[in-house]
């Protein structure tokens, strides 16, 4: 995981806020979880507390789960009733079972080797009630890995409580382990009249097929129950509603 989630932690929140709609996020996840019965929530990929006040307002019993420490202070002081933990996706041990779980903002795509998405879904699945629900996004291969093949780069600039960002990502494919990509970018400030250097983030994403999503699933004891198309910033996304067998 980059520095993006670390050391720009705060540029996160500033820059993701101009191109997700929290909002919508939250009425599509609430709603999914409403229709399944559920009323307890476990957010895998907290983040900086952006959901978290909204399913907390509207009486959710919520619970984040984030590796980043810096991630996790932001959210705590937005949401200062908030119940945020540090901890890894792929080995977590919540108190007691919960009724769902929600992986957000793609975070499944840093699960790089096969062994690291089958550990994320087996500790999902032992932290879940019987019955419990699984929601998640991942980036469609499918649709993606084409657009990326030449190499690819995007400028997105923000603005955000009065100060301006821009950020330049370039994309080029990473095959060695999979559908995977490099994405390198370098974030900028503008201080008086000019952009100014003040971080860059490397990582590598991994996009995934949804037959290969069902196979992890089914591995791990999950029934899909839907899937969705899901247009998102820069990526083709499914979400995916599964539903723990036993």
């Amino acid at each position: 995981m980059g520095n993006l989630y670390n050391d720009l932690a705060a540029v996160y929140e500033a820059m993701y806020h101009t191109f997700i709609n929290y909002e919508e996020e939250y009425i599509l996840y609430s709603d999914l979880l409403k229709k399944y019965h559920k009323s307890e929530v476990l957010e895998i990929g907290s983040g900086t507390g952006n959901l978290a006040h909204r399913f907390l307002a509207n009486q959710f019993n919520y619970t984040g789960l984030d590796y980043s420490k810096e991630m996790i202070a932001i959210a705590q002081e937005k949401v200062p009733n908030g119940v945020f933990l540090e901890g890894d996706m792929q080995s977590f041990q919540l108190p007691a079972p919960i009724e769902s779980a929600l992986i957000t903002g793609r975070t499944i795509s840093y699960l790089l080797q096969n062994e690291a998405v089958n550990s994320t879904f087996l500790s999902i699945h032992n932290n879940l009630k019987p019955k419990g629900i699984l929601c998640f996004d991942f980036i469609d291969a499918n649709q993606f890995i084409p657009t990326i093949a030449n190499g690819k780069i995007i400028t997105h600039d923000a603005s955000f409580k009065g100060v301006d960002y821009s950020r330049t990502s370039h994309w080029s494919l990473n095959l060695e382990g999979g559908m995977n990509m490099n994405w390198d970018a370098t974030y900028y400030k503008k201080i008086e009249k000019e952009f100014v250097k003040i971080g860059e983030d490397k990582s590598i994403i991994r996009t995934f097929t949804l037959n290969e999503v069902e196979i992890f699933l089914d591995i791990n004891q999950f029934e899909v129950k839907e899937v969705i198309e899901k247009p998102a910033y820069a990526f083709p996304t499914y979400v995916i509603v599964a539903q723990r067998k036993n």
